[in-house]
């Protein structure tokens, strides 16, 4: 996060307002040009026409280009036939959904690109049903059943729960907080947004744990050396007096941080650093690979890392997907001190505690029972075949109590509701009795390593007529729930699988499927539905 955060190469316009909001994650509160009061005889207009032009190195950055958001493309359909296998990493980041609701909540329909629909789907708790001891991480359930937008498919539900540990059972944790106090972090929603959601944390530790913090604005400093809960008032205390200023050296900060969570590193425990910033490390080592190669280093030896984003304008989305990804940790964007309490108070133990690594699934369509599929999000979490049974691969993390959800659209076979034309060359049919499985709609494959092992386990799950629900309306009220956000979201990517799906039938699921809503979270996605249906397409 460059200081101050206005203008190219670092230079700050004195007495200037902010750039205008324009772009996905523009500030809030600004005016695109310093306001120009008229002379005695000399009209605005006129004082304006007689100013020379502003240099070109000084011109305001447009606030569409700093914030930095990985493009991607929706997945297409497949042909079973012709490639009958899917395969892909878990997600239980949650940034994207954050990202959505302050958008629409100020006006404007989200950028398609920050819409990732794992990761809105994945926002919500479920009551998936979940293994009944630690030493089977994690179930999967799978049903099929009627897609809402499309009476020729069906959906594929794989619904995974964590194993949810019991506070007595929790490891002890050592935890390095990262701390961005650059320039740009002097804003309401930045650094202090950030000190209140941090204290929520320490509030929520025991006092065995350990806390250390580590800021980075120019250089890297150590606030506070390794520090028991115990001692709570000296860490809330540290935290309280952090103050904003200089440039972002997050090389140095991210070392400083890895040589703390070292320095009191617990065996058989949570041992993670925890970035928060506003933007990018624009001092040092700025490379996104570069930065992945250290964090992965860091990984391999037990230190994991998560990273929490604040406020908008010089967000670098697509650093944190990538360091979070690597570092087995998670990716959140706190916008609100609600959500702060939602991930780091609700969701405490899912984001700290690790209770699966390299979590990867891979599916198996039937062609003799599945023409077509397509996967629902996940994009950014492909995975080549041959990397299912690779343990060198990095995956996903699942945390303690985690659920993750994910949905195929599969077109049954003969239901006439196929986009690609069969091969005029191409296998015929497979209905040769001679085909192994041949009634079995798909074969659901889960591969997990245990938080300290190398090797991983693999769990199967055969999809067949028993998995099957035969009208939507019978399906749980958590699956109808998930799946109107999976229609939520592709709409806000303006797919073409729900173009002609409207938001009130988006809205019609979801309100039947509210269930219960101890937090409010399922009450306000149907606030964002509505508002998402006035805004329309106006981006």
């Amino acid at each position: 996060a460059a200081a101050g955060g206005l203008t190219r190469q670092g230079a700050l316009t004195s007495n200037a307002p902010p750039p205008a909001p324009s772009g996905e994650f523009a500030q809030d509160g600004g005016a695109s040009a310093p306001a120009v009061k008229g002379m005695a005889g000399t009209t605005a207009e006129s004082k304006l026409m007689v100013q020379p032009p502003m240099p070109a190195d000084q011109m305001p950055l447009p606030e569409q280009n700093r914030d930095r958001v990985e493009d991607f493309k929706s997945n297409p359909v497949r042909a079973a036939l012709e490639d009958p296998v899917s395969t892909f990493s878990i997600d239980v980041d949650t940034a994207s959904y954050s990202f959505v609701r302050r958008s629409l909540r100020e006006g404007i329909v989200p950028r398609a690109d920050t819409v990732r629909v794992e990761e809105m789907i994945n926002y919500f708790p479920y009551d998936w049903k979940g293994p009944d001891s630690a030493s089977t991480p994690f179930n999967s359930t799978v049903s099929v059943m009627p897609t809402p937008w499309n009476e020729h498919t069906r959906l594929m539900h794989v619904a995974i729960k964590g194993f949810d540990a019991k506070p007595a059972e929790q490891p002890k944790a050592n935890l390095v907080f990262l701390i961005d106090v650059s320039g740009s972090m002097n804003e309401q929603d930045k650094l202090p947004l950030l000190q209140s959601a941090f204290r929520l944390l320490v509030n929520r530790l025991r006092p065995d744990d350990t806390v250390s913090i580590v800021t980075y604005a120019g250089d890297a400093g150590t606030v506070l050396e390794p520090t028991k809960i115990s001692e709570k008032d000296k860490i809330l205390n540290a935290i309280d007096t952090l103050t904003p200023g200089g440039s972002t050296a997050g090389e140095a900060g991210i070392k400083e941080a890895y040589r703390l969570a070292q320095k009191s590193f617990v065996n058989d425990g949570i041992n993670r650093v925890m970035l928060a910033t506003d933007g990018d490390f624009n001092v040092g080592q700025t490379d996104d690979d570069d930065l992945k190669r250290l964090i992965e280093k860091e990984r391999k030896i037990g230190v994991f890392l998560s990273v929490f984003g604040f406020g908008r304008g010089n967000l670098n989305d697509q650093m944190m997907q990538t360091i979070a990804q690597n570092g087995n940790g998670t990716a959140a964007y706190i916008d609100t001190l609600a959500e702060a309490e939602k991930v780091l108070v609700e969701d405490a133990s899912s984001t700290l505690f690790t209770i699966a690594k390299d979590v990867k699934i891979q599916v198996e369509f039937n062609p003799n029972k599945v023409s077509e599929y397509r996967l629902i999000g996940y994009e950014t979490r492909a995975l080549n075949r041959e990397d299912f049974n690779n343990d060198r691969v990095d995956a996903g993390e699942i945390g303690s109590g985690h659920s993750v959800t994910a949905i195929y659209e599969i077109t049954p076979k003969g239901s006439g509701g196929e986009q690609i034309d069969q091969l005029r060359y191409g296998q015929a049919s497979v209905n040769n009795g001679g085909v192994a499985n041949a009634d079995e709609y798909a074969f659901v494959k889960i591969r997990y390593k245990l938080p300290n092992e190398d090797a991983s386990k693999l769990i199967t799950t055969p999809v067949t007529s028993a998995n099957e629900v035969a009208d939507f309306d019978q399906a749980s009220t958590d699956q109808r729930f998930s799946i109107a956000v999976a229609a939520f979201g592709q709409k806000l990517r303006d797919e073409d699988a729900t173009a002609k799906f409207g938001y009130d039938k988006i809205m019609e699921i979801a309100t039947a499927a509210r269930g219960a809503d101890p937090f409010g979270y399922r009450s306000e996605f149907l606030s964002l539905v509505r508002l998402a249906s006035a805004l329309g397409g106006k981006r």
